[in-house]
């Protein structure tokens, strides 16, 4: 069992039941099988994906788990999926979210529908395409990684939130949002989640914007 990883969870209020620890474990070694063939990472440890991957996912989980509260039920898509460190995650710390894993290339969309399938995930979908050229949602919660700088991401993920619905960006230092890009968005930035990464010194932040529920965006 990855005790950094349930340590990790642990500090964040994610309680993870064995079974979700198993089915974790499955999927980094479902990671580490294809990760060169695929080039899903370029961690040289398995360890690594847990902390460096998986944990990240924990942390948007966590979060979304906060504001759900008892909430039976609520959607999350993880935008620009990649291999799924995010929305897997998400979906397996999370069973009451209905999680789409939105990824544009073929061979990644590929490697996810197997995963899901292997891991016997029911609450999960993938979705093939490219954020913007199509619509989707709305989500109760969108999350997304390295899709690029904030500015750019906040027009394309804008549309696909609900009415009140939560946008948690990775960054690795606080969000240089432009406040005014975000206002014609409909967005309103929020209190940033901060976190530390098993082993790791360094700070991180999930940039946290909230789609108005009255439209403002022009």
């Amino acid at each position: 069992m990855p005790s950094s990883m349930c340590d990790f969870a642990a500090s964040l209020g994610l309680a993870l039941s064995q079974a979700q620890v198993r089915l974790l474990e499955d999927y980094a070694q479902l990671v580490w099988e294809k990760k060169d063939f695929l080039n899903l990472t370029s961690v040289s440890d398995k360890q690594e994906i847990f902390t460096r991957h998986i944990c990240d996912g924990l942390a948007a989980a966590a979060f979304c788990q906060r504001v759900a509260g008892e909430k039976e039920s609520f959607s999350l898509a993880d935008m620009g999926s990649g291999a799924g460190y995010i929305g897997l995650a998400c979906a397996v710390a999370l069973p009451q979210a209905r999680v789409s894993l939105v990824e544009s290339l073929q061979k990644r969309c590929s490697f996810l529908n197997w995963t899901v399938l292997k891991l016997g995930l029911k609450n999960v979908r993938v979705v093939s395409m490219r954020l913007g050229q199509k619509t989707i949602g709305p989500f109760d919660f969108v999350t997304e990684r390295a899709m690029g700088q904030i500015n750019e991401v906040l027009p394309l993920i804008a549309p696909t939130l609900s009415k009140g619905g939560l946008l948690a960006a990775y960054q690795s230092q606080p969000a240089q949002a432009d406040a005014a890009l975000a206002a014609r968005c409909g967005l309103a930035e929020k209190e940033p989640v901060v976190y530390i990464l098993p082993g790791e010194e360094k700070t991180r932040y999930l940039a946290v914007f909230a789609k108005e529920t009255s439209e403002k965006a022009g």
